[in-house]
């Protein structure tokens, strides 16, 4: 939900707002995007959300993004941002993949052409030609369907559906006999709306925003989750939106969470959750970003230009344009980083 907005339906019913004042976090570093999307096809109105990285181990320059358009369908785009097919599926919300190898490359993304009962569309994308090829579509829990994250369990995908409700509900993906299946592994729940989620490869740790309360951590299996990172007007502005992250050796790495409240993304040790850093995507050649939903983040090297990794954030204000992604070079966001100082806390 866009804070703004909801104060200003406020605003029209009750004649007022009881605030008005913006909510920065702490200060952040100022990177700029090296390359951005085309915007997706559903003009004036919010519609891109959230994309996926496929990186092509022959030629990692020659990698994918898979990004939905929610009120139409799911684009695929090089790394020039070029849009090379769209799978008109309808309103989707969030996309994950998973690279099988030789057993392909599987879409999932969050369906909510039924906003009583959530479904997943699973595709396998065509590498080489560049477009989705749907293999079913099949339930996905009693609710909205909203956000989306996949976990590759040595060559089993399990499927996170995160319903506007509140419910996270895990599903295995049975992909054999020529259809798929979505079968009940677990449910968790949240008190408010979640979106936002990643799971870690290592260990099926399992990320949950929850987007007016912070981020919560379960352990593969578990339902019972622990708020890790409450939010708190300086390193997370509610919303909390996307997340992802970006494993280092056994346990180590980063989680980097979207603080849409202040147009800023969070980056956190993954052992200990202390704070790393704060940045936002500043005005450059290809222009700011605001109001981001959905992240992605691979740290691996993806050619010439994102040497040291590629980061995806979802524009909410691309005007005079319909939204898109921008592209950064993780390296660049790294070399900025190591300029943030933690903030005296009071």
């Amino acid at each position: 939900m866009r804070l703004s907005f909801a104060c200003g339906m406020v605003a029209l019913l009750l004649g007022g707002c009881a605030t008005t004042a913006t909510v920065t976090g702490w200060p952040a570093v100022v990177v700029t995007a090296s390359g951005e999307t085309e915007p997706v096809g559903t003009s004036r109105t919010d519609a891109a959300d959230d994309p996926a990285i496929w990186r092509n181990p022959v030629d990692p320059a020659k990698s994918l993004i898979v990004a939905t358009d929610k009120k139409a369908g799911l684009h695929v785009y090089d790394l020039a941002g070029r849009d090379l097919s769209m799978a008109g599926v309808g309103l989707v919300n969030n996309v994950d993949l998973v690279d099988l190898g030789e057993a392909g490359v599987i879409v999932v993304a969050s369906d909510r052409n039924d906003l009583a009962n959530a479904a997943l569309q699973v595709f396998r994308l065509n590498t080489a030609s560049a477009t989705l090829e749907p293999l079913g579509r099949v339930p996905g829990g009693t609710g909205e369907g909203y956000g989306l994250c996949l976990w590759n369990n040595a060559g089993t995908i399990h499927a996170f559906s995160v319903l506007k409700q509140g419910a996270i509900e895990e599903f295995r993906l049975d992909l054999a006999g020529g259809t798929v299946l979505s079968l009940p592994v677990l449910s968790r729940k949240v008190m408010t709306q979640p979106e936002g989620c990643v799971v870690d490869p290592r260990d099926g740790t399992l990320y949950v925003g929850e987007e007016g309360a912070g981020v919560w951590r379960y352990a593969a299996g578990s339902t019972q989750g622990e708020l890790i990172l409450p939010v708190d007007n300086r390193m997370l502005v509610a919303d909390v939106e996307g997340i992802d992250i970006a494993p280092r050796g056994a346990s180590g790495g980063w989680l980097v969470v979207s603080s849409q409240g202040d147009n800023a993304y969070a980056v956190f040790d993954l052992d200990t959750m202390a704070p790393v850093g704060r940045f936002r995507i500043g005005a450059g050649q290809f222009g700011a970003t605001e109001e981001t939903d959905g992240i992605a983040l691979d740290v691996r090297s993806f050619g010439a230009q994102y040497p040291g990794g590629l980061f995806i954030a979802q524009d909410g204000q691309n005007a005079p344009a319909a939204q898109n992604f921008k592209l950064v070079s993780w390296r660049s966001v790294e070399e900025a980083l190591s300029q943030w100082s933690h903030p005296q806390v009071p």
